[in-house]
């Protein structure tokens, strides 16, 4: 028996009529390079200015690679709707489609044999399979196409006779394509008795975000890593696409900021990884172009983000984080956001968006504070920047003002503070044994409180421990008691509780251990990941997740 089948594009065949064809040279698709537009465009301005009476059509667009020929005899139609594509098609004599990259399959080359041109394409990926009769380059060059264009311009007979015999040998119709369907739907119904949906399914997931191998293991301890211990507990495959290492190792003079062999790599990957889901995790240098490529190659593949940045419009970077949330979000199947998106009002409707907490991870948060004695009484930490790792000198923090007003007002009290009065922050193993030595953690995130929203300190407090300081307008109490975190309503209430719990051990080490264990439980990396995945692929189960409301 077979372990799976390939199912092919299908089209219905187009219009022909050879009486139609003009003298037209069609280029359908991504003005860019991995699309071999410029090898295009080099080769056709060289065939109008020696062809005279023949011309060219180019339908398409490109934001970032601005690729741009002009000549008198050239159309450059822009996006058009799928009909005008056709049409254009009908007319069309030599249709061209040279990708550098290893095109999945090439649904232009295919519409453009189901109407009868004489194509011309690349010896990339699934092309070939494209077309029953056609040109295939040897060398994918601008010198290349224009030999073989200009032989088929030439030779009336033979580009004739390859317009024919595209249209009458096209075989991958509607009919042809249901057919296999039925017949594979036949053998299989024959071999089970019962045929249901496995949403149990082990997926392939492809995880775009920045897990810093460049800085050492400094910043291991990361949300993506978190997520990806996660997947792999509920059994997936995940394949790691660190997207800000590939853009420091790859860029060059031609390519300065690395994004291009970025997006190019992606593409490639996925080609070759073939995932089910593609997942982004601040990976603000993937072009939204590209997600719109990969959703054409793959219309299976489901696309989700989670963002953990603050959302809040008197926070910090307000527009920038809400830009970088927007930016591809007509290809986002669903976003996951460490903020409620209940109070986002500028979520675009046609995604589905979802809170998600921090994730905490077993194998991360392993220390126990509540079970020892601890010399300091409440621990913070800030940093101008994770990637930075030092303090950047004349950058204003207002948590600093906050830190140094309660210490003024909260006597006796022993301050474990790092990332102020230039003691540098503090990372990794380091930061871990520091923390160790700490009763409480302050949870104190920038800007004004808002739904739901924490930075992932959170986990590293709450997680190891600590008795957790929040300020109760983040809405926590939804989720958590009195004995298992600590609210404050301002500086002077924040004050008096420390005061009471840095001298009662008892009580301490209760909320402590309660709230360790609550978010253990409740909020670890892998129910995350497995709600991530739900939501994205649309699973329903009987499933309760604490934070789902």
């Amino acid at each position: 028996m077979k372990n799976f089948l390939l199912f092919f594009n299908l089209l219905k065949k187009n219009k022909f009529n050879i009486k139609n064809k003009k003298k037209l040279i069609t280029f359908v698709g991504k003005l860019n390079r991995s699309k071999g537009y410029d090898i295009f465009g080099k080769a056709i301005i060289k065939i109008l200015s020696n062809f005279k009476d023949w011309k060219a059509s180019v339908v398409g667009d490109e934001a970032r690679d601005k690729i741009y020929f002009d000549h008198k005899n050239l159309k450059i139609h822009g996006f058009l709707e799928h009909k005008k594509v056709l049409r254009i098609y009908e007319n069309t004599s030599i249709a061209v489609v040279c990708s550098r990259w290893d095109e999945p399959f090439g649904r232009t080359s295919l519409e453009a044999s189901s109407s009868g041109c004489a194509v011309i394409i690349s010896n990339k990926g699934g092309l070939p399979e494209t077309i029953t009769n056609g040109i295939i380059l040897k060398d994918l060059s601008a010198k290349s196409l224009y030999k073989e264009i200009k032989k088929l311009i030439i030779d009336k007979r033979k580009r004739e006779t390859l317009q024919k015999s595209s249209y009458k040998n096209f075989y991958l119709t509607n009919k042809f394509v249901s057919d296999l369907i039925d017949e594979c739907r036949s053998e299989k119904l024959n071999d089970f008795k019962i045929f249901n949906v496995n949403k149990n399914k082990k997926l392939r997931i492809l995880h775009v975000t920045n897990f810093n191998e460049r800085y050492d293991g400094r910043l291991f301890f990361n949300t993506g890593r978190r997520l990806n211990n996660g997947f792999i507990r509920l059994g997936h495959s995940i394949l790691e696409f660190s997207d800000r290492d590939i853009l420091r190792y790859y860029k060059n003079f031609k390519d300065f900021r690395g994004s291009k062999s970025l997006n190019d790599k992606l593409k490639k990957t996925c080609y070759n990884y073939k995932p089910d889901l593609l997942i982004l995790g601040h990976a603000d240098s993937i072009f939204p172009e590209t997600l719109s490529d990969l959703k054409d190659d793959y219309p299976s593949l489901k696309i989700s983000q989670w963002f953990l940045d603050p959302l809040n419009k008197k926070g910090p970077d307000y527009q920038r984080n809400k830009d970088r949330v927007l930016d591809k979000a007509q290809f986002i199947d669903c976003n996951f956001l460490t903020t409620s998106p209940d109070v986002l009002k500028f979520l675009p409707k046609n995604n589905e968006n979802f809170y998600i907490p921090n994730p905490s991870d077993s194998s991360f948060e392993v220390l126990e504070n509540f079970r020892k004695s601890c010399n300091m009484d409440v621990f913070f930490a800030l940093s101008h920047g994770v990637h930075r790792g030092i303090l950047k000198s004349g950058k204003f923090d207002e948590r600093a003002l906050f830190i140094q007003k309660l210490m003024n007002v909260t006597n006796n009290i022993k301050f474990d503070i790092y990332g102020l009065k230039q003691v540098q922050p503090i990372w990794a193993d380091h930061y871990f044994k520091t923390i160790s030595n700490s009763k409480m953690g302050l949870n104190l995130s920038r800007g004004e409180p808002i739904k739901y929203y924490s930075s992932d300190r959170i986990t590293q407090i709450i997680g190891n421990g600590l008795v957790t300081l929040i300020d109760e307008k983040t809405g926590y109490r939804d989720f958590f008691n009195d004995d298992e975190m600590v609210f404050y309503k301002n500086i002077n209430d924040l004050s008096e509780k420390i005061q009471r719990i840095a001298k009662d051990e008892k009580l301490r080490k209760l909320i402590g251990k309660k709230g360790k264990q609550k978010y253990l439980r409740y909020f670890n990396s892998t129910l995350v990941a497995d709600y991530i995945v739900n939501k994205t692929l649309n699973i329903k189960n009987k499933k309760k997740y604490l934070w789902d409301k």
